[in-house]
């Protein structure tokens, strides 16, 4: 018998050691793998040095002019990896936009939301290749996990080329203007392996924040207009919640006036129909009420009706012949009051303009919390900036400096945004599309919040869109719902109407609050989570098949069980905890260390 288990044991740690090795021999076989930069006419330069400097697991590369005339640089190639990886390896990817993701395979990559940066937003790539952007992270069979990732985000964009047998490490060089004998340094890029995904992306968080401190900040709670009202919110429908929320449920302290208020986009300082005319009124009766004014503000835009567009075109990014550029024209329009301008934030004027907006907004009307959305449109492509050196990120970056200076410690939320443009200059991110009473897009939106919920309370606070617990959805899909974005442990957000909600969704939505701060670990079916905090431990359960589903949990000690939502005693458990969870449903369950 002690023979063997000896030659198990044996096995093991030859499967390991063999695992171990093939993984080095791919990153070794990635670090030196070759580079090249391709031209804007897209012929390779030959007249250039690339100098790749490993610190670890952490590279740092140079471009430098070897030749004597000026080069436009398209996009350098910083690593290729051909036939290391097999077609029907699972992958994990970033968008450049908020709103994609992606998982599937390298053959096959998969959106995991509903809006593709090609496809939507017509961001190119190239014939034979899916492009994806900020990270990847690919789970070969039998072996662990390897992230590569861009560790910070100042003037390029990363990306990744993916096909069926190569994978293109990329930098976006924008027609970056080389001099002779000019060098440029481009973004820091990681190779990482662990464990698992969540050792992995710890790592790379960790990495991220040395070039981008985290913007500090408490994690809010509030009351949000637009999944009940809309458009056509009400100066009473505000008053009609501020005094509900202080007799019912005071935790929710911020109350967010969302679209609508305004006359035209881009003229946030002035007021529309809403409100009787007179959205400050509202916001001071709020801070009257011992709450915190917050607002909804697309920065970035502005419509072609809007005093802005009509006074200020040299404000805009401009096309080929020097108009305003709209936005349909190289990207997605815009989904109200279309096609949309963007703002130029390398021109002064404008950097003045947001700071006034915001400063505006924060001094004199008393918002401590801006929802920026739109922001993809502040680093519009195919546009020409007023800095000619420009890119859209440094563009971008510009803009939310200026409005940065202008909010002074107000909460920025930043939604509809390019992901890693942002990082560092805003408090919270929204995290998946955008959330309605429907259980398709509960489950969609779910799983995009659960796949990056290792980014919440590490590059930001991460916002899993509003609470919706009224309307016509079957009590467990409500509970689904509840759990997941219990689960997340970010932002904490009522979309409802709660003047109408029942007593037993109320008691609900007051067991999500404080938000926790920290996020569940999940399993990678995402259906068994694990929440820990200073106070307890949390299982979470989510079964969002179309059928009866059953689980058995193994338990590192013994535990007493309750039902978090109910309260419910389950008893003491010490080994494994089994449950049956309908179709479309989920449970939280609160342990207690014996």
């Amino acid at each position: 018998m002690k023979y063997f288990f000896f030659i198990i044991l044996v096995q093991l740690f030859c499967a390991c050691l063999f695992t171990v090795t093939a993984q080095n021999n791919i990153v070794s076989a990635i670090k030196q793998s070759d580079s090249y930069v391709l031209l804007q006419d897209g012929s390779v330069a030959t007249n250039v040095k690339i100098t790749r400097t490993w610190q670890g697991t952490f590279c740092n590369t140079t471009i430098t002019n070897t030749g004597v005339g000026n080069l436009n640089l398209k996009e350098a190639v910083l690593f290729q990896a051909n036939h290391l990886f097999k077609p029907e390896t699972a992958i994990y990817a970033e968008g450049f936009q908020m709103l994609s993701q992606y998982r599937g395979t390298l053959a096959s990559p998969k959106l995991v939301g509903g809006y593709d940066d090609n496809g939507h937003y017509k961001l190119p790539q190239p014939a034979g290749y899916k492009a994806v952007y900020n990270m990847l992270v690919v789970q070969p069979a039998n072996s662990e996990p390897m992230l590569m990732g861009f560790n910070s985000s100042f003037r390029y964009i990363g990306k990744f080329y993916l096909s069926a047998d190569t994978v293109k490490v990329v930098m976006d060089m924008e027609n970056t203007l080389l001099k002779p004998g000019a060098s440029v340094r481009l973004e820091e890029f990681s190779i990482l392996t662990a464990k698992n995904n969540n050792a992995l992306t710890s790592a790379f968080a960790s990495r991220i924040n040395h070039f981008h401190p985290r913007l500090q900040s408490n994690i809010p709670a509030g009351w949000c207009s637009w999944y009940c009202f809309g458009p056509d919110v009400t100066a009473k429908n505000i008053t009609d919640h501020l005094t509900y929320i202080k007799q019912n449920i005071p935790q929710l302290k911020y109350i967010q006036l969302d679209d609508g208020y305004q006359p035209h986009m881009g003229d946030w300082l002035e007021t529309g129909n809403a409100f009787g005319n007179s959205i400050q009124a509202v916001l001071k009766e709020i801070k009257t009420a011992g709450f915190e004014p917050a607002i909804w503000v697309a920065p970035f835009i502005c419509d072609s009706n809007s005093r802005v567009f009509k006074e200020h075109p040299d404000w805009l990014v401009k096309d080929s012949l020097g108009k305003p550029l709209r936005s349909d024209k190289v990207t997605f329009g815009g989904w109200r009051l279309a096609p949309w301008y963007a703002l130029d934030a390398t021109n002064p004027a404008v950097q003045a303009h947001l700071t006034h907006v915001f400063k505006t907004m924060s001094a004199q009307w008393g918002c401590t919390y801006f929802k920026l959305d739109a922001n993809f449109w502040g680093a519009l492509p195919g546009g020409l900036y007023y800095d000619k050196t420009a890119t859209r990120v440094t563009a971008y970056r510009s803009g939310m400096k200026a409005i940065l200076k202008g909010a002074g410690n107000a909460f920025i939320l930043g939604c509809n945004h390019p992901l890693w443009p942002s990082i560092g200059l805003i408090n919270g991110s929204r995290s998946s599309n955008d959330i309605s009473r429907d259980w398709n897009t509960f489950s969609a939106t779910g799983d995009e919040n659960l796949l990056r919920s290792w980014q919440n309370g590490r590059l930001w606070w991460n916002d899993p869109d509003c609470v919706l617990l009224t309307g016509n959805l079957p009590s467990n899909e409500f509970m689904y719902h509840a759990s997941l974005l219990f689960a997340t442990g970010g932002l904490v957000l009522s979309g409802d109407d709660l003047t109408i909600i029942t007593p037993e969704r109320l008691a609900i939505l007051k067991k999500m609050l404080p938000p926790k701060k920290t996020s569940a670990l999940f399993n990678p079916a995402l259906d068994v989570g694990w929440l820990k905090t200073p106070e307890a431990t949390f299982l979470i359960l989510l079964n969002k098949d179309d059928q009866v589903k059953k689980f058995t949990v193994p338990l590192s000690k013994a535990y007493q069980i309750k039902d978090y939502w109910t309260d419910e005693k389950k008893g003491v458990y010490e080994s494994e905890w089994k449950d049956t969870l309908p179709a479309h449903s989920g449970k939280v369950y609160q342990l207690k260390f014996l």
